[in-house]
C-alpha cells in the first residue's frame, strides 16, 4: 500500500464504508444531521481540522489558495497529529471523511495532498 491509498469521502455521500480501510473524520465540528451511532469511523481527529480562526476566515474570504497555504502551516506545526496516519496509510487504505459541500476545495483535500507529500519524503 502507498500514498495512492489515501482518499477523501464526503460524510453525506457515505452510506456504508465499513470495509474501506481506516476512516478518519477530519472536521472540527460533528457533521449536521449525522448520528454518531449510524456513522462508521475509526477516529475523529479534530486536531487535523483547520483552526476555528482559519475556518472562519475561509468562510468569509473564500480564497482557497491562501487557505491552503495557511492550513499547511498549521499542519506543519502539529506533526504529532498527522504522523500516525502516515503509518496507517502505509499498511491499509486511509479514508479522510469531511462534511464540506465543495468536494474539490476543502480541508480534507488539502490534508490528503499534504499526507501524500509527507509519505513520499519519509
Amino acid at each position: 500500500m502507498g500514498v495512492e491509498m489515501i482518499t477523501c469521502k464526503r460524510v453525506y455521500d457515505d452510506k456504508d464504508g465499513k470495509h474501506e480501510g481506516y476512516r478518519v473524520l477530519v472536521d472540527r465540528l460533528w457533521p449536521r444531521g449525522v448520528k454518531k451511532s449510524d456513522f462508521h469511523y475509526d477516529e475523529w481527529n479534530k486536531a487535523l481540522a483547520p483552526s476555528t480562526e482559519l475556518r472562519k476566515w475561509f468562510h468569509e474570504n473564500g480564497d482557497f489558495t491562501q487557505f491552503t497555504a495557511r492550513y499547511i502551516k498549521e499542519l506543519e506545526a502539529i506533526p504529532e497529529s498527522w504522523q500516525p496516519l502516515l503509518k496507517v496509510a502505509k499498511e491499509k487504505p486511509l479514508v479522510l471523511l469531511y462534511s464540506a459541500k465543495d468536494e474539490k476545495q476543502n480541508n480534507a483535500v488539502v490534508l490528503m495532498e499534504f499526507l501524500q507529500k509527507q509519505c513520499k519524503t519519509s
